[in-house]
């Protein structure tokens, strides 16, 4: 990590619900919340309580010094609105085969 940079992640005890246009993309009682430096906590979630079954895989790929290269799937009117990290950096191995939404309700 670079000096300052911290990230951690963590088991959570919150029910994390993803809605899209009325249509429920997700539903998880087991999502891991990742904490990063500069940036709001993020959960993500097992892929298999996320509807892959409605997303399409994007040609999208970002990189991230600290998680390394996501892959991201899109809606038809929602360009990458998930993503993961197929292969995550072995800092943060524990979000491998798990998806991420930039909006979800936490309850």
């Amino acid at each position: 990590m670079a000096e300052g940079h911290k990230i951690t992640i963590e088991q959570s005890d919150r029910h994390v619900r993803v809605v899209y246009g009325g249509q429920v993309l997700a539903e998880s009682e087991r999502p891991l919340v990742l904490r990063e430096t500069g940036c709001p906590p993020r959960y993500y979630l097992p892929a298999e309580d996320v509807r892959l079954d409605l997303l399409t895989p994007s040609d999208t790929h970002t990189y991230c010094p600290f998680k390394g290269t996501a892959s991201y799937w899109s809606l038809p009117d929602a360009a990458d609105l998930v993503w993961s990290y197929p292969e995550p950096k072995p800092e943060v191995a524990e979000i491998k085969d798990h998806l991420c939404f930039y909006e979800v309700e936490v309850s």
